[in-house]
């Protein structure tokens, strides 16, 4: 039975594909919207298609048992409808609880028919490198809330447990998982593990709020006020850790480990 693999080539499901392979799948098909660029391993059946275009899909389901579900809201209930109607029984979701902007798709995945199980990342790892630029100028990260505190994961551990969900998918059907690493952490002591990395001393400068959203509206646009209020929530309500990636995949990254091995993204 074949799983489908959506966004095959963006960070979390690049990364799902040689988790699949490595664990001896021979079953993957990788849907991408440009075959050409993917650059994917041998022994994976390429489809081209992007969840964004539902007519692109038909062809990409044909014979699929489960699929991973990248995060694109805007289409979900089309994508759900054509992935139900090819037979499609389980679909594993990268979403969100109640009151996150990714919610919608565990919504509509519960309502599908289907069997499901629901990924709930905490922040990415990688949203770190939002500093890169002030930190290879300056030295200094700029933010308004430095004992704001999440509990951050690695995109390569969340790809590696929907790996293991795919693959020992009964035991997981009907379950929402959160995903975090396995410490939370001010951002001042996010900062410093990354100096540690760099092998240089790095500064924090607490800046206004509006200071903070002015300098992200360029690259996220109305979203740079929502990330900022997360920001702020999370000083008095800090993102405890949660056991569950361990119990699925056995191992979870920490953010000093992260750091060392992405540190030439801060040089």
């Amino acid at each position: 039975m074949t799983i489908l693999v959506t966004g095959a080539t963006g960070n979390i499901g690049r990364m799902l594909v040689d988790h699949l392979l490595a664990a001896g799948r021979t079953d993957v098909r990788a849907l991408t919207n440009h075959p050409e660029r993917a650059r994917l391993p041998a022994g994976v059946e390429i489809a081209e298609g992007f969840l964004g275009r539902v007519n692109s899909l038909p062809d990409a389901l044909v014979g699929v048992d489960q699929i991973y579900l990248a995060p694109y809201p805007s289409t979900i209930e089309p994508v759900l409808e054509l992935a139900r109607n090819a037979g499609v029984r389980h679909v594993v979701d990268l979403a969100g609880p109640p009151e996150n902007w990714w919610n919608p798709i565990s919504v509509a995945v519960e309502r599908s028919g289907m069997h499901w199980t629901h990924l709930w990342p905490g922040e990415f790892m990688e949203n770190s490198t939002m500093w890169a630029e002030q930190i290879i100028e300056s030295d200094c990260v700029r933010e308004p809330f430095p004992d704001a505190a999440n509990a951050p994961i690695a995109m390569e551990d969340i790809a590696a447990a929907a790996a293991a969900v795919l693959i020992d998918e009964e035991s997981h059907h009907g379950r929402a998982h959160i995903l975090t690493g396995p410490e939370t952490l001010t951002r001042t002591e996010l900062l410093d593990r990354i100096s540690t990395a760099l092998g240089r001393p790095l500064t924090f400068e607490t800046v206004s709020r509006q200071e903070t959203i002015d300098d992200l509206t360029p690259s996220m646009g109305d979203f740079a006020i929502t990330y900022v209020d997360g920001l702020e929530s999370s000083v008095d309500n800090p993102q405890p850790v949660d056991g569950t990636l361990v119990d699925i995949t056995g191992t979870a990254t920490t953010f000093m480990q992260w750091a060392q091995r992405n540190v030439d993204s801060f040089r």
